[in-house]
């Protein structure tokens, strides 16, 4: 019998289970056809692999040698799986480029600097509110490049071997509707809005957490908060309904006005991620530089934002 990868994956799940009963059960085998396997796998490699025992199996001396083994063996060829998966997915030249991004203006923004950019590709994007959703599909190969963020100096988004750059950190604004007392406002003290509920669009991250304790130290505790996607967000700011929580990029819509809080309690990190081993290095400059100029677009879009970054230019 030649030994084969599922033979080592089956050593191992004997060693991590501690016995032939638990191991059987995590294989989805009866003990007998596993004890049978095992004796084929001991005589391939030349003697036995564990001691029986009343309370279990210990691995002998040789089994703690295919062990060792095992766990440089295996993992690589994961990481081999997920790399050829990722491969295989990814096109060959620039005639694709796939963004992905969580809601906001950047995204288009981009689609349109890379349309000039890079004129002989094909773009295609895909949101989700979910930058750890993101980050896997960077590292499952399905995406070439996605905007995500933190809130303020958060780590990235997990998943081995992603490379993430920042882009621009935003201040985070309040979304009004254009009658409310405090629309008119150039900024507003987060104290001055403890009596509101409020709205936001939802996140793997700590943003919920850290707004709360931006709220506790202005001597608050937020009423009911409503998670939901961008457009429901418009909609209940624009009814009067909840107060909203914007990256200061958020474009103009009718009747809503985004205005900054005083001392900027909370900011947004935009980051451009890629897995390391997939676009080449011009490839990510480039898309990287054309981001950072959506960003710089899109702000100055925002009357509200360039009336900000006027008043804290230097501080």
């Amino acid at each position: 019998m030649e030994l084969e990868l599922r033979h080592l994956r089956t050593v191992r799940a004997i060693a991590d289970a501690g016995s032939l009963t638990r191991a059987a059960t995590a294989l989805g085998l009866a003990q007998p056809a596993l004890s049978a396997q095992l004796k084929r796998i001991e005589r391939a490699l030349g003697g036995e692999l564990f001691e029986r025992g009343r309370h279990g199996v210990r691995a002998t001396a040789l089994g703690e040698l295919v062990l060792e083994r095992t766990r440089i063996v295996l993992p690589a060829v994961t990481e081999l799986q997920q790399e050829a998966a990722r491969f295989a997915r990814t096109p060959r030249a620039s005639a694709c480029l796939r963004l992905g991004g969580t809601h906001g203006p950047l995204l288009g923004a981009l689609v349109d600097r890379l349309a000039d950019a890079v004129p002989d590709a094909r773009v295609t994007t895909c949101t989700s509110w979910s930058e750890r959703q993101l980050a896997d599909q960077l590292a499952e190969g399905r995406l070439d490049f996605a905007l995500a963020g933190t809130c303020g100096s958060a780590a990235p988004p997990g998943a081995e071997g992603l490379v993430w750059r920042e882009i621009a950190v935003d201040p985070v604004f309040v979304m009004l509707p254009e009658g409310h007392a405090r629309a008119t406002a150039p900024e507003i003290a987060l104290s001055e809005l403890a009596d509101e509920e409020w709205a936001c669009v939802p996140g793997d991250g700590c943003f919920g957490d850290c707004f709360t304790a931006a709220c506790a130290r202005a001597g608050f505790t937020p009423h009911r908060m409503y998670e939901t996607d961008t457009s429901s967000l418009v909609h209940l700011v624009q009814v009067g309904r909840a107060i909203g929580l914007c990256r200061a990029t958020f474009p103009a819509a009718p009747g809503i006005v985004t205005r900054p809080l005083s001392g900027t309690p909370l900011a947004w990190r935009h980051l451009l991620g890629w897995h390391a081993g997939t676009p080449d290095a011009d490839t990510a400059a480039t898309v990287l530089a054309q981001a950072r100029a959506a960003h710089t677009r899109v702000a100055a879009r925002s009357d509200s934002y360039t009336a900000w970054l006027a008043a804290h230019r230097g501080s």
